[in-house]
């Protein structure tokens, strides 16, 4: 679980807390006209951080020390924000603390994930900053490979930081939350296993709020939200292969495949709504609506001044993010949120915000999985129709598998049988041939640098069968071949990435 610390202003010694800095710059306007006002004021003036350096006389005292002071005061003076980098011995206004690793979620409609989890769950937890906060985020391996993290909120450098986390291990960076927006963070370990990782389900909504210019609607209706929703589409995938390739086996809002048609969003007729949306991907393109809802207001990447009235849709690639805002007509009913590219809605990308004169408002609605017990994890999975693992087929608790992880056999007049390496998978996860048959792997997967979990080279190696075999190591579009004489049922891993799994049954030839 992520846990987020105050740090009182007196910590920080002589460096003066942001808020201090509003107030003493002339920039903290009270109001919702006063916001707008004052977001021109801050624009057309140099923004917050060029107030804050001639309230102080020169730059943050945090910086006193710092390597390329010269680029700081320049950025310092502009009228766009600054950079996110800060000393990293600065003392922050919040410290996420999260841990990523391996292990299993459930998906909804009897469907268990065996892949790579924030917290225990896919999405990890919404993190919320405001702009100009000083951030640390704290991140803990809790498996048993690499990991690492990418937040797309730091404009800074975060991969030396944050980069090859092994298991057990913590690493931080701390930045400045500079530029308000909706951003994404996700698993970063290096290489090849940064989209792998991600892919797998390592991902999450990082928020950060502006602290100059309300967004519109608010301003003109003199209050924030009744409703706020923060929503992350992503895919989930059977297979490494699949993922490479962008066939997804379910579309899901905040983790659950239909998870807001089984417990709707509940709004008043007339509540002013936000939706902070993010389209993770890892691969397709969203276009978001809710039918029966005309947009007020639109902001590209959540940025207060990127925006844009009206509309019936948003269009997000992978990465991509929206601030929605909306007033729901004077009529109760139920609107359906839905992905408009309506495969990814028939597969899970669909929700209804339910509109009732009763409902409960204000409410908040955070972009993160649901949190299971153990015990409930485990009562799900004894019921469960489907278990999917992008990079092994579960054998357990999986009734009927997915395509990906079914069966493959090949008849007695085959001579060659092809496994391909693809997205850290062997493809056909389970294969059938007659002894004898050759069996010969090639390697499709291309960023293949580096070494271990951070490259895509790999081979084959029993772990378990009537007898051992071992190909070498592949790079890209490279194989290497056995033939199987032995009757049986071999499990192999590969020796870099060994949660990847693949089993050869070798039957008697008739």
């Amino acid at each position: 679980m992520y846990v987020k610390k105050a740090v009182r202003s007196g910590d920080r010694g002589a460096r003066m807390d942001r808020r201090d800095f509003l107030r003493s710059s002339g920039l903290a306007l009270g109001g919702a006209a006063a916001g707008v006002l004052g977001s021109r004021l801050a624009t057309e003036e140099g923004f917050i951080h060029s107030a804050r350096a001639s309230a102080a006389g020169g730059v943050d005292p945090m910086f006193d020390g710092a390597d390329f002071i010269d680029i700081i005061e320049r950025d310092e003076g502009l009228s766009i924000p600054p950079t996110s980098f800060v000393p990293q011995d600065t003392e922050p206004d919040q410290v996420f603390a999260i841990g990523f690793g391996e292990g299993r979620t459930y998906l909804g409609e009897g469907v268990m994930y065996d892949g790579f989890v924030i917290d225990g769950r896919i999405p990890g937890p919404t993190l919320i900053a405001e702009q100009g906060e000083i951030v640390r985020m704290e991140i803990t391996n809790t498996g048993d490979i690499p990991h690492g993290a990418s937040i797309h909120a730091a404009d800074t450098q975060t991969s030396k930081y944050l980069g090859e986390i092994g298991p057990g291990e913590t690493k931080s960076v701390t930045f400045r939350a500079a530029m308000p927006g909706v951003y994404m963070y996700h698993c970063a370990p290096g290489g090849h296993a940064i989209p792998m990782h991600t892919m797998f389900g390592q991902y999450g909504m990082i928020v950060v709020r502006p602290a100059q210019q309300p967004y519109r609607l608010e301003a003109e209706l003199g209050h924030g939200p009744d409703v706020e929703l923060f929503l992350l589409q992503h895919e989930v995938y059977a297979s490494g292969a699949e993922a490479v390739e962008g066939t997804a086996q379910y579309v899901a809002f905040n983790g659950q495949i239909f998870r807001y048609l089984l417990d709707p969003v509940q709004a008043r007729p007339g509540d002013y709504v936000r939706i902070n949306f993010l389209n993770v991907g890892p691969n397709q393109l969203s276009t978001f609506h809710l039918v029966g809802i005309l947009w007020d207001y639109v902001y590209w990447q959540g940025h207060p001044e990127a925006w844009m009235p009206g509309g019936q849709t948003v269009t997000a690639g992978p990465s991509d993010s929206w601030v929605i805002e909306f007033r729901v007509p004077p009529d109760e009913g139920t609107y359906l949120m839905v992905d408009h590219s309506f495969g990814a809605a028939s597969m899970g990308a669909i929700g209804a915000l339910v509109c009732t004169a009763d409902a409960e408002t204000p409410a908040t609605v955070k972009a993160e999985g649901p949190e299971h017990t153990a015990e409930e994890l485990d009562a799900f999975a004894a019921e469960a129709k489907r278990t999917l693992s992008p990079y092994v087929a579960p054998s357990a608790n999986n009734p009927n598998p997915a395509r990906a992880d079914r069966k493959v056999r090949w008849g007695d007049d085959t001579e060659e049988v092809i496994i391909e390496i693809r997205g850290n998978t062997f493809s056909p996860k389970v294969v059938e041939v007659a002894a004898g048959t050759q069996v010969t792997w090639v390697n499709e997967d291309a960023l293949t640098f580096l070494h271990g979990e951070y490259s895509g080279a790999h081979n084959a190696v029993t772990t378990a069968g009537p007898v051992s075999f071992a190909t070498r190591m592949l790079g890209h579009a490279e194989s290497d071949s056995v033939v199987v004489d032995e009757p049986g049922e071999y499990t192999y891993i590969c020796a870099p990435h060994p949660y990847m799994v693949g089993r050869l049954i070798v039957r008697e030839r008739a």
